[in-house]
């Protein structure tokens, strides 16, 4: 257990001065400050030309939504036509079948969304063409835009009576050209040299000790693993994600993909300071973000570690902790840090099973999920605690009798009203689909004993834990549920779209409309947002706001779950 925590802890302060560093440079590559990058200016040109973009037009909220919308359309439109003619398309050496369409629907939007929610097992479901024309283009693409349009809101930030707020194109391109490529090829490389394989011959036909034949999948799996983890996709080449010893093979190889996991989320908070110059709010932030995310992963470790209760009375001692669904090579302390580091930075790969998690275990899995903004996705993440900035700075103005403010500018009615709405969105699509999943499941609906294998409240908490998965666009999931079906596919890939698009206008209107605002010089009633008393109360609230939306679903599913193991002893 102590090596274990050693490792914990290495990863976690392995992290932070890295992406200190890291947010300093993505800022100044936003700004068009000189970088050491600065070579891969020509191929950003050129992709501007064969695109037939501007990259120094500046636009309106307005105009860069639209972009982002219609780009990522088209992006959709790709996948949809190569998931339903995989199986005609070349770099097929395994003769892979093309998909249905109502998996291809969620398969496509599912990566276009930065979910990679996965209603197919990876290796026998994805051709190669698919995996790296399709999955590995959307997971770079799809980070990216998320990145853009946040770098959109760091512009309309510094701004003060303008409607311009940069060009969702240019910051699309550099954070593919300048952060996102650089990254990964570097993630791959120590990815190859950790035993993680990359090649485009087919399956290995192996003959066992026993004398039976085996087919190997293999395939360009380094490359695609360092961007699933540093873009938050978190979309395994293999079935079982990161728990297959061909994409994690080792403690060491664990370690360097949880640091991607967590390097860019954090990086972008202080991308922020450097951009706006307010490097004490994003300290504020990072700090607010980590203490929840503490508040998440020191029960769940302890969980793990704790091992199964319902063994105590029969006299059964696990001194390596709960095993069940884990790898032996990381442990339980490890799976339990990847399991919160990932949901709370809806990446959503696995280290381990997450449906054999502890019932409590379970509960802080799905609340990273439902809270959905500390640290969160690339460029998104930070998109959603804007919103539960804006809240708190209207709830601190009505304690203190104050129109509030934010960055200087007034934050009026209107502004309120959209990030009310949007955080709104977020337990409305939650607990509407479980809601309708529930009602299929108890013999009402068209799929009603087809895909519902436990019955009772951990039935409940993987139809619920889906859903929450979909509408955090993590795409992680408790893989007792059989999802692979018309409901699951349409019901979770119309989550998806809403989830993903909404928290983005929400914002990216909300920052606009203050940037075309006069500043307003800071007062001695303006409520600083550099304090760490904000900072406790955007804690507070957000915590306050997710209990009191998600509280009562919690009790139905993996609360009632653990204490129901009390019952039966």
């Amino acid at each position: 257990m102590i090596s274990e925590l050693i490792g914990l802890v290495a990863i976690l302060l392995a992290i932070f001065l890295p992406a200190i560093v890291l947010g300093r440079y993505i800022a100044k590559v936003y700004m068009g400050q000189p970088t050491f990058t600065d070579f891969m200016a020509p191929l950003e040109r050129l992709i501007a030309r064969g695109a037939g973009i501007s990259l120094k037009r500046e636009m309106d909220w307005k105009a860069n939504l639209l972009a982002l919308i219609s780009l990522n359309a088209v992006f959709f439109f790709w996948a949809m036509v190569v998931l339903l003619l995989q199986g005609v398309l070349p770099l097929n050496p395994d003769a892979i079948a093309s998909m249905e369409p109502t998996q291809a629907f969620n398969t496509a939007v599912s990566f276009m969304t930065n979910t990679n929610l996965q209603h197919y097992s990876g290796e026998s479901g994805a051709t190669y063409f698919t995996q790296l024309f399709v999955f590995c283009f959307l997971q770079f693409v799809s980070a990216a835009s998320g990145m853009a349009a946040l770098a959109c809101v760091f512009v309309a930030i510094t701004r003060s009576e303008s409607s311009e707020t940069g060009n969702f194109y240019k910051f699309l391109i550099l954070s593919c050209t300048r952060v996102l490529l650089p990254l990964a090829v570097l993630v791959a490389i120590g990815l190859l040299l950790g035993g993680v394989p990359a090649t485009l011959q087919g399956s290995e036909h192996i003959i066992t000790l026993a004398g039976d034949t085996v087919s190997v999948a293999r395939g360009p799996v380094a490359p695609m693993v360092a961007i699933k983890q540093l873009g938050t996709n978190g979309g395994g080449y293999f079935g079982p994600n990161s728990t297959h010893p061909f994409e994690n093979p080792s403690y060491l190889v664990n370690m360097l993909e949880n640091w991607a996991i967590l390097v860019l989320p954090v990086a972008m908070v202080f991308a922020f300071g450097f951009f706006a110059n307010r490097r004490k709010e994003a300290q504020i932030f990072f700090m607010v973000m980590f203490a929840g995310m503490l508040l998440l992963l020191v029960p769940t470790i302890l969980g793990e570690v704790g091992g199964n209760i319902n063994l105590h009375p029969i006299g059964v001692v696990q001194p390596t902790g709960s095993l069940e669904g884990k790898e032996v090579r990381f442990g339980p302390m490890a799976s339990a840090l990847w399991g919160v580091c990932t949901t709370v930075t809806s990446n959503g790969s696995v280290n381990a099973m997450h449906d054999s998690f502890t019932a409590l275990s379970g509960t802080f899995l799905l609340l990273g999920m439902m809270v959905n903004a500390f640290f969160g996705g690339v460029g998104v993440g930070f998109l959603n605690f804007y919103i539960f900035i804006v809240l708190a700075v209207f709830i601190s103005g009505l304690m203190v009798g104050r129109t509030p403010e934010l960055f200087g500018k007034k934050v009026e009615a209107r502004e309120v009203k959209i990030a009310s709405l949007v955080f709104l969105l977020h337990p409305f699509l939650i607990l509407v689909g479980t809601a309708l999943a529930a009602f299929g499941a108890t013999g009402l609906g068209p799929d009603a004993g087809g895909w519902l294998a436990n019955p009772g409240f951990h039935g409940f908490s993987e139809m619920l834990y889906e859903f929450t998965s979909s509408a955090a666009n993590n795409g992680s999931g408790f893989e007792g549920l059989g999802d692979n079906t018309p409901f699951w596919n349409i019901a979770t890939g119309v989550v998806m779209l809403l989830a993903r698009f909404l928290p983005i206008i929400g914002p990216l209107a909300i920052a606009g409309m203050l940037a075309q605002k006069r500043a307003i010089p800071a007062s001695a009633g303006t409520l600083e947002t550099a304090s760490s008393t904000f900072g406790l109360v955007t804690l507070f609230i957000i915590l306050i706001l997710s209990a009191l939306a998600f509280f009562p679903v919690l009790i139905l599913g993996p609360v009632a779950e653990h204490f129901s193991q009390f019952i039966t002893q």
